[in-house]
């Protein structure tokens, strides 16, 4: 299969793919764009965002803004006003939030309590424990986990993008972001389901914090650089961005998932794809995708446009996209 074979067969069988960037060996040796988009667009790509954050949290560790992950996450909220009756909140760790094992008290995730809130950390704080206790379950969660980015931007005292800035995505060449806040609910879904190119943003609640479960907007170039910098061990250009203890902790597999999540391991807010090979990748809903397997020295990344229910995107990188750059 040449280059226009592949386009084509992207274009229909996964016709809301937008950008596809894949590196060999560390340097890109393929690349395409559907849809309108240009090479450096950007696109939301959706819970590949969680995997950004726990590189935030690594960095967050390496600079000395947090301890442990095993710090109970109400040490960083001392003046936050525990709920009569609850006793498990005291014990919930960031470890638990980065493995989602942290229990909440919701069946459905309270998107509309959450969001239309003016402290979405403090709203999460809210739902956080329950009688049940610390059970240990795999309970997946987009709102929850903005407790980390209310903890990373409360330590270092700065926005979470502009850390994100700072400590990661300009040191490695990705461009600056910038916050964004959607004013009405109808701004909120449109930027969830729009399919026109974005600008680097990501959205954030309404003091300024950035959402940790999704809203980040990236090219798959620059999603590819993040997916080589775990590659390389959390070095770039010679320079160690993130310790390499970390990147190897956070891509071990801590939970074994169902087949509600294709029988995936889970580490800190990465999925395990194959634990032999030490195959892990960041996942979006939409199918947006940062692939990494050491094993054949590789990195793919997929933006893609909002279409939900989008389960079979590894396997499409790996039946077509994997074969392909590795002739």
């Amino acid at each position: 299969m040449n280059k226009k074979q592949l386009h084509d067969l992207i274009k229909e069988q996964q016709p809301n793919i937008c950008q596809i960037s894949c590196y060999k060996d560390g340097k890109e040796v393929y690349s395409d764009e559907w849809n309108n988009y240009k090479k450096t667009d950007a696109c939301h790509v959706m819970s590949a965002t969680k995997s950004i954050v726990a590189l935030l949290v690594g960095i967050a560790i390496d600079k000395g803004y947090i301890k442990s992950i095993e710090q109970p996450v109400l040490d960083f909220f001392p003046d936050y006003k525990i709920k009569r009756g609850e006793k498990t909140i005291q014990k919930v760790t960031i470890k638990h939030l980065l493995t989602m094992t942290a229990p909440y008290k919701y069946k459905y995730e309270p998107w509309t309590k959450i969001c239309s809130s003016d402290d979405w950390t403090i709203s999460a704080l809210d739902f956080l424990g329950g009688r049940k206790g610390l059970t240990g379950e795999f309970q997946y969660s987009t709102l929850g986990i903005h407790i980390l980015t209310g903890i990373i931007s409360k330590t270092s005292g700065l926005k979470v993008v502009d850390f994100a800035n700072k400590y990661l995505f300009e040191p490695i060449g990705i461009e600056k972001h910038m916050n964004y806040l959607a004013e009405t609910a109808e701004e909120h879904k449109h930027f969830t389901m729009c399919k026109d190119p974005k600008t680097n943003v990501w959205f954030c609640d309404p003091k300024g914090v950035g959402a940790a479960g999704y809203g980040l907007c990236f090219s798959a170039i620059d999603m590819a650089k993040i997916g080589q910098l775990c590659l390389d061990k959390g070095v770039y250009n010679g320079k160690q961005i993130i310790s390499s203890q970390w990147i190897e902790e956070m891509t071990k597999p801590n939970y074994k998932c169902g087949e509600e999540f294709r029988n995936m391991s889970y580490g800190y807010l990465w999925w395990i794809i194959d634990e032999k090979k030490q195959i892990y990748s960041a996942i979006g809903n939409s199918g947006n995708v940062i692939y990494v397997n050491p094993t054949c020295n590789i990195v793919i990344t997929v933006t893609s446009y909002f279409k939900p229910t989008i389960f079979d995107r590894i396997d499409f990188l790996q039946d077509y996209i994997e074969p392909f750059i590795m002739l």
